[in-house]
């Protein structure tokens, strides 16, 4: 039995493929890159349409539900992902910042 939210999630899946492709075509994404997104993209299609796939992990990690399962997974998700914008955020402002001191030293020199 397909229910409304597994058609959503599947044409959901459809259109980040899609929209994946686009980016790779404009050359925003590497072949890692389209690679990375288009298997998750297909995992995520795969666990829309068949959820029972994910039981034995259900079961061994001792959630109730799958729902539960996919709940702190996204948190996870979006902490990791946090985290990891924040370090290359500052990684690249300390970049920045490098640059403008060099470049007002450089100025600085010239006067």
């Amino acid at each position: 039995m397909v229910l409304g939210i597994q058609i959503a999630g599947f044409l959901f899946g459809l259109f980040m493929i899609y929209y994946s492709f686009l980016n790779y075509k404009r050359k925003e994404f590497t072949a890692k890159e389209f690679t990375f997104w288009i298997v998750l993209w297909v995992i995520f299609i795969i666990v829309t349409l068949f959820p029972f796939v994910l039981d034995p992990i259900v079961k061994t990690f001792g959630f109730f539900r799958t729902l539960d399962l996919l709940i702190i997974s996204g948190f996870l998700f979006l902490i990791i992902s946090m985290f990891y914008i924040y370090t290359v955020i500052r990684k690249s402002q300390n970049q920045v910042e490098t640059i403008v001191r060099e470049l007002a030293i450089k100025k600085g020199k010239r006067k």
